[in-house]
């Protein structure tokens, strides 16, 4: 736990908190705009506005936001004799690895909290949408954040093997891109075996988009978080064998 907590201490005067509060902000500002200048209805009140905002945001934004933080988590142990320090340490390599990871899923849960109050915000203020929003979201939201745990995983064992801040974030790119496109083409399967699929396929979980049936059933909840959780084991058991044989630099 000592490394978990060393690791939360790191992100004091990061600007990780920065990504964390404006990247949902500006995927709720661009579908409120988008939805403003078509002169679109909220025909499905909470739920088209969640559709609007949130289904996009997971194809591309969040993956790429994951591993924006990942290279910030990282950063740090790139820089001076940061790393040789690390690899000096009596901390073990999973200590290491399940820290950094602890604290990037964090990150994204903080990343969803946001992205959740934001839409209630914009559908009170922007859209004046009857009641609140609806509880299934809230579920949905949890979901999402289970399924950044591979993401996470990998983006940050990719953080820990490239000194470059860009690459990794490159990578998640590339493989947002083609996570989103096995949906379109409704290779759902297929996409869930690849992390940034899976939480593509995570945000659109209840919506009806691409290969989602419009429901949110134990059945696909439970496939949805065993496969993050058996997909991030995979990646985390990994990362910590390739820092166990990684020297100092």
């Amino acid at each position: 736990m000592g490394a978990v907590r060393a690791e939360f201490l790191k992100l004091k005067r990061s600007l990780s908190w920065a990504v964390v509060v404006l990247l949902p902000l500006m995927a709720v500002i661009t579908g409120v705009a988008n939805t403003l200048a078509s002169g679109q209805q909220m025909g499905e009140g909470w739920h088209t506005l969640w559709m609007r905002v949130v289904v996009f945001y997971g194809l591309f934004p969040l993956a790429v936001g994951v591993a924006v933080l990942a290279s910030l988590v990282w950063r740090v142990e790139h820089q001076g004799g940061n790393w040789n320090a690390l690899m000096g340490s009596k901390v073990s390599s999973f200590e290491v690895v399940f820290a950094k990871t602890t604290v990037l899923v964090s990150l994204a849960a903080a990343l969803q909290a946001v992205m959740v109050g934001s839409v209630i915000v914009a559908g009170k203020l922007v859209f004046a949408l009857p009641g609140v929003l609806p509880p299934r979201y809230f579920l949905v939201s949890v979901v999402i954040v289970v399924a950044c745990l591979p993401v996470a995983a990998l983006q940050s064992g990719l953080s820990m093997l490239l000194r470059s801040f860009a690459a990794p974030v490159a990578a998640a790119l590339l493989g947002a891109t083609t996570g989103a496109f096995l949906l379109m083409v409704r290779l759902d399967t297929l996409s869930m075996f690849l992390p940034y699929g899976l939480v593509s396929r995570a945000t659109q979980l209840g919506t009806g988009t691409f290969a989602d049936s419009g429901a949110v059933t134990p059945a696909v909840v439970a496939v949805l978080v065993a496969a993050a959780l058996g997909i991030a084991a995979v990646v985390v058991t990994a990362a910590v064998a390739i820092l166990d044989r990684l020297d100092i630099r």
